[in-house]
């Protein structure tokens, strides 16, 4: 029986639009691994449309859990995970051909415990690169750790890490990423291990929500922004997150 080396968990919220390319973006990085030591999980969450029909179709793994939490969604694909390398990418982003390849040369390298990617979005403006810029300033102080910056976009990281540092927390509804990547870092630092950030591989992921609020809607609603960026409020993470779709 062949070992499962990667899993690959998706958290997704009504993705039938999205979650085809993702799919296919994770088949097409396995073929430059061992296709069969590859397995993807899509965690459904409150799916009205044809996500999990979707997902099925292209061989995922489907979990379902309900609850209004990013976290105890993303806990849910962690915990099923057969692979010793467990790897987190949203439903509307894609993973790049060699990722698979960069993830298992880092870890395997005994140097890492883990790390992220960067993100690329599919259209870019004014609006959007100056709302990512206000995003990155007010994050700074939580994505600069270790002497370098917290990636996210798409986490990777050995399953027993995850064990060890509890998992996304769940009290949080939003920017759970960002607080566990610096739960990572730390870990990782007691052990003299980094985290990473993936330099020949990134992430492609769309930009829905500036799609559907606006390219400056994150700068126009800076006190929405700001109360997002507590990971606790849960009326400003529903608006913008779990009541959207």
């Amino acid at each position: 029986m062949n070992q499962t080396t990667f899993s690959v968990v998706i958290p997704a919220h009504n993705e039938e639009k999205y979650i085809g390319k993702c799919l296919r973006a994770i088949i097409s990085a396995s073929k430059y691994v061992r296709p069969d030591s590859v397995e993807i999980i899509v965690v459904a969450n409150r799916c009205t449309d044809r996500t999990c029909a979707i997902a099925k179709h292209y061989g995922a793994r489907v979990l379902v859990n309900d609850d209004k939490c990013i976290a105890a969604v993303r806990n849910t694909g962690v915990n099923a995970a057969s692979g010793e390398i467990v790897v987190t990418i949203d439903a509307d982003s894609l993973m790049t051909k060699y990722s698979f390849v960069e993830i298992k040369e880092k870890l395997q390298s005994g140097k890492y415990v883990g790390g992220g990617a960067n993100p690329r979005f599919d259209r870019m403006s004014v609006g959007i690169a100056c709302s990512s810029l206000y995003v990155a300033v007010n994050l700074l102080p939580v994505m600069k750790k270790n002497g370098g910056y917290l990636s996210g976009a798409m986490f990777w990281f050995y399953k027993r890490s995850f064990e060890a540092i509890g998992g996304f927390d769940e009290s949080l509804v939003s920017l759970e990423d960002m607080d566990f990547a610096e739960r990572l870092c730390k870990f990782g630092r007691r052990s003299g291990l980094k985290y990473g950030t993936l330099k020949k591989s990134y992430v492609l992921t769309s930009s829905r929500k500036f799609d559907e609020f606006g390219d400056w809607y994150l700068i126009k609603n800076r006190s929405l922004t700001k109360r997002i960026f507590t990971g606790k409020d849960r009326n400003a993470a529903d608006s913008f997150y779990y009541d959207v779709r």
